[in-house]
């Protein structure tokens, strides 16, 4: 489902010349909730925007859904992201004069598709997160939880076989946090997705069956809490700074 090899990238900040990836490589085989989980610097953001087809790498290979995506051309990678994949921010980024309804429909709209199945679609995704009785609600009138829901269905609106979501509960309280952790869980196991996660919690980690832990731009290694039978938020912070040095 993902697959990186040496995967490089530098950026130019004040004049100097950052090595956010170092030559990254990471596989993941089968459907679930993954994280990547890092210190801020730690170049998990930048892999995420690569792996999403955001912004290009400079050497490496990276496979995304049966596409190569180191190889798309712009427009290959627009309809990439908007068919192949979801992507959840931490900016909720819905357009604030649209419905709950109208922003999960938006990939669709912005793609000219405007079918009944397209809008029963969007429909069962805001009633599968509990959102059924706010479809005609603005965003204002949404809470921060319940807006990052309405981004959630808006990701899968396509039914992506793979999401990825850069620190979704950044903007969000413990209990909106934990909500969200649970439907991402849920969605993977359920739905068979893999939901690949940018987190600097250990809390939001545990929910996930595989961690790679990343360090001065390369997996410094991989935390398999599926195969123990899960670890809480104190196990992982620990081993991660293992890890970590």
């Amino acid at each position: 489902m993902i697959r990186c090899v040496d995967v490089q990238k530098t950026y130019a900040s004040g004049g100097h010349s950052v090595h956010a990836l170092r030559g990254v490589d990471l596989e993941i085989d089968a459907p679930g909730f993954y994280a990547v989980m890092g210190r801020s610097g730690s170049g998990k953001s930048t892999l995420l925007h690569v792996l999403a087809a955001m912004d290009p790498c400079d050497s490496g290979e990276v496979h995304v859904s049966g596409e190569r995506v180191d190889r798309l051309s712009e427009r290959q990678a627009t309809k990439f992201r908007r068919t192949s994949i979801g992507v959840i921010f931490q900016a909720f980024n819905l357009i604030p004069t649209m419905t709950a309804l109208e922003n999960t429909l938006l990939p669709g709209l912005l793609a000219g598709d405007a079918s009944g199945q397209l809008n029963d679609r969007a429909m069962e995704l805001l009633d599968r997160l509990g959102l059924g009785d706010r479809t005609t609600h603005r965003p204002q009138a949404l809470s921060g939880g319940e807006q990052q829901r309405v981004a959630i269905a808006r990701a899968l609106l396509y039914k992506p076989p793979v999401v990825f979501a850069d620190e979704p509960t950044g903007n969000l309280d413990s209990a909106s946090s934990t909500l969200v952790w649970n439907v991402l869980r849920e969605i993977a196991e359920e739905q068979e997705v893999t939901v690949l996660m940018v987190t600097h919690e250990p809390e939001a980690a545990s929910y996930c069956k595989r961690v790679f832990v990343m360090g001065d731009g390369v997996v410094k290694g991989t935390i398999d809490a599926d195969a123990e039978g899960g670890l809480d938020a104190g196990t992982l912070a620990a081993r991660t700074q293992h890890l970590l040095g």
